[in-house]
């Protein structure tokens, strides 16, 4: 889509700090960061929300999971993490292209937000 910010992320349009990428999904740090670790993890389809998973597409979402819990064996996610996904305007989705937020480096509570 033209006119996302993460599909225009992805192209390479808007700068980013790239962690991670390969040909189904990107993974770069949030530009204001919730936790000392803040990483984002978007599939490259356009994906509106997690609304809009289907049979078709869902396999992105669980290779997302696989690369978080792989990314997560470093050491800054020891003492633990959290991964949150915001589905729609009430919940605060601000992008409307499925993302998962990846956060540690601190305490959480519960429950969020």
């Amino acid at each position: 889509m033209s006119d996302c910010l993460f599909c225009k992320i992805i192209a390479g349009e808007i700068p980013s700090t790239k962690i991670y990428e390969d040909d189904k999904i990107y993974v770069f740090a949030d530009i204001a960061p919730a936790a000392p670790v803040h990483y984002l993890f978007i599939p490259k389809e356009h994906i509106q929300s997690a609304a809009a998973v289907t049979p078709e597409n869902s396999a992105v979402v669980a290779h997302i999971f696989e690369k978080i819990a792989e990314i997560a064996k470093g050491d800054e996610f020891k003492d633990g993490f959290r991964v949150v996904s915001n589905c729609g305007d009430a919940a605060g989705q601000t992008v409307k292209h499925l993302h998962f937020h990846l956060l540690a480096g601190r305490e959480f509570t519960w429950p969020a937000g």
